[in-house]
């Protein structure tokens, strides 16, 4: 985003003249009390506090709409979105290349805020990586990514820590995870531990639940899954069971999904009525404990805290909805696997459309990262050599069009 692009947003937000948020009670740090942290509005705001929920069995209470910084690189829209009430801020190791723990930490600094607000970050340990390691070497290095997580953002522990994007149900019992988890957690670095899953997300969220060991889950969730009755099973008794549930890549409905459109659907992506009504199908399921959308804007935020004021669909949003055509003309990758067996080179096709989302936030730096999690054969690597793409999706999307736009950035 430029600086002009940054003012220019900042410029519309206080030109409407966003509300304030009300109190939102968190825990400090790990055996203090919770405590109520009162935010007075700015002048001349009318507008009430962010809704909140119970985090699972954490003792944790956050407003249910919170911040993904991931793709955001303006310390203003972090502060701005702290002053307003929101209290959780989701980051990783690998975001920006460190670059955006450093800004969550920097901003909380400076407002003196680090016991009133919530940090989640992830340490990402690529999966052929994980295979290879002993315990021991996992462990070692899962604490060495972590501990410059903690002097990026300028803390001596964070609320939760991820395992970052698990999609397989035995990397959720690799030993040298859990021990690494259990000692950070014992030397209070770390409050609540968990994954994040993108892929094969029921699965896991069962494992989560028969093993017990994690308190926190980062999912995907959006109106794209609405039909998949599995997955709400899982996310229902994980939720039951006390795992603390946190939604992401719950506004699923890029304007750039509309590539290939008929002209009358196009029509669907247009405004702000899409973002607030899928955000709030989301949070009307009591499961999800809350939500980390990515804005990047400021009228972004203002849209997003709306929602988190008031979860009531308006007549529009409910025609929206109900809309046949709008599900149909959905073109987000789900994650579910389908187009892996139609893929005679045995490409990981699934993590390619994951990076071709990034790339197009956009954000090249996490798409980048991404892809070369893959392992040698598995990649963007070995499409360079296909002259065209046989891999096809259940749904709605091109995956040959999508993998020869990352050609053109990557390969």
């Amino acid at each position: 985003m430029t600086d002009s692009r940054k003012k220019l947003d900042r410029r519309e937000f206080f030109s409407k003249a966003l509300a304030g948020a009300g109190a939102v009670a968190v825990l400090g740090r790990l055996g203090k009390p919770a405590g109520l942290d009162a935010q007075t509005s700015p002048a001349g705001a009318t507008a009430g506090p962010l809704l909140t929920r119970a985090l699972g069995k954490t003792g944790i209470t956050l407003p249910i709409v919170n911040m993904g910084v991931m793709n955001a690189d303006n310390p203003e829209l972090v502060r701005k979105a702290y002053e307003l009430g929101i209290r959780h801020f989701d980051t990783a190791a690998g975001y920006q290349r460190g670059r955006n723990e450093e800004m969550v930490g920097r901003v909380l600094e400076e407002l003196k805020a680090r016991d009133k607000a919530v940090i989640t970050t992830k340490v990402a340990i690529p999966p052929d990586r994980r295979e290879s390691m002993s315990p021991a070497e996992l462990k070692a290095a899962f604490i060495k990514v972590f501990e410059g997580s903690l002097r990026r953002l300028r803390t001596d522990y964070v609320d939760m820590l991820y395992i970052h994007d698990v999609s397989r149900v035995e990397d959720l019992k690799r030993q040298g995870f859990q021990d690494a988890l259990a000692e950070l957690k014992a030397r209070k670095k770390v409050r609540f531990v968990g994954f994040s899953t993108h892929r094969n997300m029921g699965p896991c969220l069962d494992e989560a639940v028969r093993g017990g060991f994690y308190e926190v889950v980062l999912v995907a969730f959006n109106y794209a899954m609405s039909e998949d009755a599995g997955l709400r099973r899982s996310l229902e008794n994980a939720s039951a069971k006390g795992i603390g549930l946190v939604a992401m890549k719950t506004q699923c409905m890029q304007s750039w999904y509309k590539e290939g459109l008929p002209a009358e659907q196009q029509a669907f992506y247009g405004g702000s009525i899409l973002q607030t009504a899928v955000l709030k199908w989301v949070l009307q399921h009591k499961f999800i404990h809350g939500a980390v959308p990515g804005f990047t804007t400021f009228g972004e935020l203002e849209e997003d805290v709306a929602v988190g004021r008031d979860l009531t669909l308006t007549p529009e949003e409910k025609r929206f909805l109900s809309d046949r055509k709008i599900k149909l003309a959905m073109a987000h990758c789900v994650q579910c696997g389908g187009c892996l067996e139609t893929c005679p080179a045995g490409v990981d096709t699934p993590t390619l459309m994951r990076a071709h989302m990034y790339l197009r936030y956009p954000n090249v730096f996490q798409a980048k990262e991404t892809l070369a999690s893959l392992p040698a054969g598995r990649g963007l690597d070995r499409c360079v050599s296909c002259g065209s793409c046989r891999a096809r999706c259940r749904g709605r999307i091109d995956i040959g069009k999508r993998i020869e736009q990352l050609k053109l950035h990557f390969a």
